[in-house]
């Protein structure tokens, strides 16, 4: 089984009159590819899928298979729900559709207890052979995998390789490891990427890569190779950044960021989510002007 390690984004989906961009979309793929990112991941938490049509989510898969055909970039598609079936259901159209993997969220509302989750997620790789990665983020969904399920699952589940780790604490991070070498452990959270990289992390799923995906690249093929005072640089730099992008929920900063840079032609989210605050556009703004964007 192939891992999708290194670096990856969590892509953001353009809307454009309250309908899929498609357009928008693949050239948004293509500048990921262009600046050296490893895997895209479409239709994550940053791509709005919870506010996603099934056939908009669907479409986002296609799309990002048929951009990054014949490219050194791969897929790993969101495929979480809070209901198993509609996960296994989502799981098993990306693999059908050419993907490489697929990313799935801890379900989210119901609050599930530790057995809910690995029986959830045995359900849903015992549906797929491709790679499945797990996607622990409390703060979205009540649902927090602990390290003991997520060994469970590692253990029992051939094509289960990691999680990607997105409660903001290292401690986690070590834990995780540190009882679990082999276990593949993916940095969620970009303001700690290097110290998540520098514990033994193999990649990042990034939000600030859909901004500067070359820098995203550039630093953690940097700590992978073991350059970790070149990674750190990279990381310090990154880190006003980073910040401003989580002043509001994302993906609103990202979104307003790459309207600002140019790279979506139109600002615009799904309901409940809005536009961010005069204010936070402003901040949003002025912290850009210290990076080198790159165009399409």
């Amino acid at each position: 089984m192939t891992q999708l390690i290194g670096a990856m984004t969590a892509l953001v989906t353009p809307f454009k009159n309250g309908k899929l961009d498609e357009e928008t979309y693949e050239k948004l793929i293509k500048r990921q590819i262009k600046n050296g990112i490893d895997v895209v991941v479409p239709v994550g938490t940053t791509g709005e899928s919870a506010t996603l049509t099934h056939d908009e989510h669907r479409r986002c898969i296609q799309i990002a298979v048929s951009t990054c055909k014949g490219t050194n970039t791969k897929v790993m598609a969101g495929a979480g729900s809070n209901a198993t079936h509609e996960a296994i259901g989502l799981a098993q159209f990306a693999q059908e559709h050419g993907a490489d993997g697929i990313l799935s969220v801890a379900p989210y509302y119901n609050k599930p207890m530790q057995e809910g989750l690995y029986q959830h997620y045995k359900a849903i790789a015992n549906s797929v052979e491709i790679p499945v990665l797990t996607y622990n983020v409390p703060s979205r969904t009540s649902s927090d995998i602990l390290p003991e399920t997520v060994f469970r699952l590692f253990r029992d589940c051939a094509n289960i390789y990691g999680v990607k780790e997105a409660t903001g604490s290292i401690d986690r991070c070590v834990d995780l490891l540190a009882h679990e070498p082999d276990l593949v452990v993916i940095s969620g959270d970009d303001a700690i990427n290097y110290p998540i990289l520098s514990n033994g992390g193999k990649g990042v799923i990034s939000v600030t890569s859909n901004l500067l995906p070359d820098q995203i690249s550039k630093l953690t093929h940097l700590a992978l190779d073991q350059k970790y005072i070149e990674a750190k640089e990279i990381n310090d730099k990154l880190y006003n950044i980073n910040k401003i992008l989580f002043c509001e929920s994302n993906p609103i900063p990202i979104k307003a960021a790459l309207y600002i840079a140019g790279l979506l032609p139109v600002l615009e989210y799904r309901l409940p989510l809005t536009n961010p605050s005069n204010e936070n556009l402003k901040k949003i703004e002025n912290v850009m002007k210290f990076y080198d964007i790159k165009g399409f």
